[in-house]
């Protein structure tokens, strides 16, 4: 007998047809993205752990025209003896914290060492600030002349404009705290809105493409002596070397902060998809699959 409820055998539903999606490669990155990209991982890594080796030679951190041993110091990064052992310690104004095995005391060749930071944090590994210096200097051109590339690039492709810039819909405060409760809640977007940027990814490459990143590298000419001589008002800018310095410092542990969050994202949003993307240049989206 005849049910009315019943359905053709392999037959799917309306309701089956629109819940199936199927995954779509989309072009999201040029080349030169991708390639600029890259490069930046390398510089930044190898401006890190050499820019460590130097600041160990004087892990201090001062503000204003003037900074040696006798000067007070906000940031200090420090060691102290504690009968037949030393202890790490760093501070940050009047506040002690006590940092034994990674900042001011830490093991190299299976001894307590007296260094700001540990020998695997830096290049070269051992002290050699004239190294150390070399890597860094020869990084940060090869680092500056890639972010003119891309910035060139990105202003003459519109690709800042397109990819970059929100609109004002996205600047809303309800779109953008909705932005911020799906970021909390690990709920990434899905479908055609994951071609895109969201406001919050915009509004952090924007900040360190355009903030952080050249006040690194401004404050970095700043301490140059060289520099000061061409350029005597950089000086002025930054109310000082010792202070273009301390700003060096802060501006670098940002991007590195904003690297720790890029890499977290990337893991949590998919690290096959999101290194493709940034290899090939293709995207997986998952899109309604028709009939």
């Amino acid at each position: 007998m005849f049910h009315p409820r019943s359905r053709s055998v392999g037959k799917p539903s309306s309701s089956d047809v629109a819940g199936a999606t199927q995954k779509k490669l989309v072009f999201r990155h040029p080349l030169l993205v991708r390639l600029t990209h890259w490069m930046n991982v390398l510089c930044l890594f190898i401006l890190l752990l050499s820019g460590l080796q130097i600041f160990n030679a004087h892990p201090s951190l001062y503000w204003g025209k003037y900074g040696a041993d006798a000067d007070p110091a906000f940031i200090d990064i420090r060691a102290y003896r504690d009968g037949n052992s030393i202890r790490g310690e760093t501070r940050i104004g009047s506040l002690a914290i006590p940092t034994t095995g990674f900042l001011g005391a830490s093991e190299y060749n299976g001894a307590l060492s007296v260094r700001a930071f540990p020998s695997w944090l830096t290049i070269p590994s051992y002290r050699d600030l004239s190294t150390g210096r070399r890597w860094h200097f020869f990084f940060a051109w090869v680092f500056v002349l890639n972010g003119l590339a891309y910035v060139i690039y990105g202003i003459a492709a519109g690709h800042f404009r397109r990819k970059l810039v929100p609109n004002t819909n996205e600047l809303a405060p309800s779109h953008l705290a909705h932005e911020i409760a799906d970021h909390a809640r690990l709920r990434f977007p899905k479908g055609d809105k994951a071609r895109h940027y969201n406001t919050l990814q915009k509004l952090a490459y924007l900040s360190v493409i355009f903030v952080l990143l050249p006040l690194m590298v401004a404050t970095g000419l700043t301490m140059s002596p060289a520099m000061d001589a061409a350029w005597p008002w950089l000086l002025d800018v930054f109310g000082g070397r010792q202070s273009a310095r301390t700003i060096h410092f802060i501006s670098a542990t940002l991007i590195v902060g904003f690297v720790f969050v890029h890499v977290a994202m990337v893991l949590l949003s998919g690290v096959w998809n999101n290194l493709r993307s940034m290899v090939t240049g293709r995207y997986a989206i998952e899109v309604e699959k028709h009939p």
